[in-house]
């Protein structure tokens, strides 16, 4: 029988930005689904990046000592010039931010080209959300440093995890699935998870080290920043 762990979602929305839960409720949600951890990675670029990185710290700081899942305050940069990324990301890093996101360049959105380069270049980003056709020597990036590239339940961003998965296993760029939740419906189990692993085209080596290793990585680096 394989051992799933327990669910670490590193990319979710709440009414920060475009979610429809206040942080209180996503990470209660979370816990009543025996979630070990959820990070609120709400969306910002220059406009709100210091409101929303402030909100965030402050309610986590609030609300963890009493629950048991872990809350990460965080930010996903997104739609952000790749040129002022760099700057954003640090100053994200200096306000509180745990973990910093960077919404990549999916499919079905206008993201500005070379988004996925200048993020997997920056020294203060974990994770490079749903990455759409990235290139092969972009994922190498990520590996040397230590950047996690997604595979995304979301619909329209998970039409490209296929071609995420092959090129991070050609070159063993670290992978994560998450649900980039806006909604509560959105909510993703450990076995669920596994499934988008596996329908990506990793194996179940690979699957698991996705949805159960990666994840605790992370969460160990945030709770050190």
């Amino acid at each position: 029988m394989r051992n799933l762990g327990k669910r670490i979602d590193l990319h979710t929305h709440s009414l920060l930005s475009d979610g429809v839960l206040l942080p209180s409720e996503l990470v209660r949600r979370a816990q009543t689904l025996d979630h070990k951890a959820i990070a609120i990675t709400d969306h910002a670029d220059a406009s709100n990046l210091e409101w929303v990185v402030k909100s965030l710290t402050k309610v986590s700081n609030s609300l963890q000592k009493h629950l048991e899942t872990v809350l990460i305050p965080g930010v996903e940069l997104t739609h952000t010039p790749p040129k002022i990324m760099e700057g954003l990301a640090s100053k994200a890093r200096k306000l509180g931010a745990s973990l910093i996101v960077v919404h990549g360049e999916t499919i079905v959105e206008p993201v500005i080209q070379g988004t996925n380069r200048e993020a997997v270049n920056c020294s203060n980003v974990d994770i490079l959300a749903h990455p759409g056709f990235i290139s092969e020597d972009e994922a190498e990036l990520a590996k040397e440093n230590e950047i996690y590239l997604e595979l995304s339940a979301r619909i329209g961003h998970c039409l490209t995890n296929g071609h995420v998965a092959k090129i991070a296993s050609t070159v063993k760029a670290k992978l994560l699935v998450n649900t980039d939740l806006h909604e509560p419906e959105e909510f993703l189990s450990q076995e669920a998870a596994f499934r988008v692993a596996i329908g990506s085209g990793l194996t179940e080596a690979d699957a698991m080290r996705a949805i159960r290793d990666n994840p605790l990585e992370i969460l160990r680096r945030s709770i050190s920043q």
